[in-house]
């Protein structure tokens, strides 16, 4: 499909039900199928699957980097009330120094409410968890800048904080979601703004959307059901379905392609694939060989 326009693709990989010689077999399966970064997920309990085992995010996302070369290392998205932001900001130069500047920082105030009440981590009020993501946002990005911070805010004060090294260049930022204040928080400070698959239902909304999310490249969070060659596909369907619900797109490459360029077309630029089969590598490598060279420029 040589007019398709350009997109790159991530792989989303939540880091629970894999052991971490999987989370690494996975990561460097990517890397070598040409996949551009791999972002896992930030909770304290696995949502809706608290008995699964599960790993921190920073953690694994410094395991990973040291284990592969070229691939972006991130998580959609880190929840924002689980660190003070001047851990925060130490802890992403940290990483982009060890990564070797392949590290991205998303940041999202929470999407489960549950998970606020059972570990006591802040506010559950929206307002307030949007609130204090702005004060993070500030002054993570004040303190990357090496020079002295003075901060007054409703949740955080700081006098004459500094923090050395610098990032190494310049740290992008991925915000995902569509609410008013989140979007004002995208505009004024994201690299990236990333959507869920579910805005596939209403994209009648997103030339909106888009209008108020600034300068930010649009990303979008897609759950993928690959269907082999010899699979059945109504095998792969139900599955998919079973584990993701209604938004998961099923398809052979070519269908694939067919579906990530019309998206493309309506301006997302990276693409992070959820592979409903937690994305093994047989299913890597054939996305890698089928489906991403057609977006490749």
């Amino acid at each position: 499909m040589p007019d398709s326009p350009r997109l790159e693709f991530h792989v989303f990989l939540p880091q629970m039900r894999l052991t971490m010689a999987q989370l690494v077999e996975r990561a460097r399966a990517a890397e070598a199928a040409g996949f551009g970064g791999i972002a896992g997920m930030d909770h304290l309990a696995p949502p809706l699957a608290e008995h699964q085992p599960m790993f921190e995010a920073m953690v694994a996302n410094t395991w990973v980097a040291a284990h592969t070369e070229r691939l972006t290392v991130s998580s959609l998205v880190l929840c924002d009330a689980f660190r003070h932001p001047a851990m925060l900001a130490r802890e992403a130069v940290t990483l982009d120094h060890a990564s070797g500047g392949r590290f991205e920082l998303g940041l999202g105030w929470g999407s489960v409410v549950r998970e606020f009440e059972m570990f006591d981590v802040g506010a559950t009020d929206a307002p307030a968890r949007v609130g204090r993501m702005k004060e993070t946002l500030e002054i993570v990005k004040a303190l990357w800048s090496g020079e002295p911070v003075d901060y007054d805010g409703e949740h955080f004060h700081l006098r004459g904080a500094r923090q050395m090294p610098q990032p190494m260049g310049t740290i992008p930022i991925v915000i995902g979601g569509t609410g008013r204040r989140t979007l004002e928080l995208v505009a004024e400070h994201a690299d990236w703004w990333n959507l869920h698959t579910g805005v596939l239902a209403d994209l009648d909304r997103l030339d909106e959307l888009r209008a108020r999310a600034g300068q930010a490249r649009a990303s979008l969070q897609l759950n993928v059901a690959y269907v082999h060659d010899g699979a059945d596909r109504d095998e792969v369907a139900e599955l998919a379905h079973r584990r993701f619900g209604p938004h998961a797109v099923v398809g052979a490459a070519p269908e694939l392609v067919d579906r990530l360029a019309r998206l493309a077309d309506r301006g997302f630029e990276r693409i992070y694939t959820w592979f409903c089969d937690f994305a093994p590598p047989e299913t890597l490598h054939a996305f890698g060989e089928h489906v991403i060279p057609a977006f490749a420029r």
